[in-house]
C-alpha cells in the first residue's frame, strides 16, 4: 500500500484559489479567516470615465461670444461657504425626480444632509458642519466639483 503525503499549501496557493473562485463566481469581495490566516480580496475596476461635451445648437452659438466660462468657479461674494470635501459630481438631490436637499433660504441644522458628491460610483452624503441659512447655491447640479470648491454660500446662525 502506498501512503500519500499531503503537501503544505502555501499562502500564495490559497490566495490563487480564492482569486479563481472569486472570478468564476463574479464576486466583488471575498473574505476568509481561519486560525491566524486572514485573506480579503477586493476587485478593483479601472473603468475610466471620459466626459464628452455635448452642445445644443443654441449653446454652440452662445459659445462663440466671449462670455464668462461657467465651468470655472465664479467669485463668491463675501460670506461663509460650505466647501466640497472631495472631488466628484455634485448633486443637490438623491434622485433626478426628487426635490433638492436644501434650497436658497432654507435653515439647516448641523448634521443635516445638504447634497451628494459622487466619486467612483459611490454616492457620498455631505452633511452640514454647523447650523446656518443657505443664501445661495453656488455650484451647478450634475457638474464636477474639486476638493475645497464652494458649494453653498451660507450665513451662520
Amino acid at each position: 500500500m502506498k501512503k500519500t503525503v499531503k503537501t503544505q499549501e502555501t499562502a500564495f496557493d490559497q490566495v490563487q484559489k480564492f482569486y479563481q473562485f472569486m472570478n468564476s463566481n463574479k464576486l466583488e469581495v471575498i473574505e476568509f479567516s481561519k486560525d491566524s490566516t486572514y485573506i480579503k480580496l477586493v476587485r478593483k475596476h479601472n473603468n475610466a470615465v471620459h466626459q464628452i461635451p455635448v452642445f445644443a445648437p443654441a449653446a454652440a452659438h452662445a459659445a462663440a461670444k466671449p462670455a464668462a466660462d461657467k465651468s470655472q468657479p465664479q467669485p463668491v461674494p463675501g460670506g461663509e461657504t460650505i466647501k466640497a470635501p472631495m472631488s466628484g459630481i455634485f448633486y443637490r438631490a438623491p434622485t433626478p425626480s426628487s426635490p433638492p436637499y436644501v434650497r436658497e433660504g432654507d435653515s439647516i441644522k448641523e448634521g443635516q444632509v445638504i447634497c451628494i458628491i459622487e466619486a467612483m460610483k459611490v454616492f457620498n452624503e455631505i452633511k452640514a458642519e454647523f447650523d446656518c441659512i443657505v443664501e445661495k447655491v453656488i455650484h451647478e447640479n450634475g457638474k464636477p466639483v474639486e476638493p475645497n470648491g464652494d458649494l453653498f454660500l451660507v450665513k451662520k446662525k
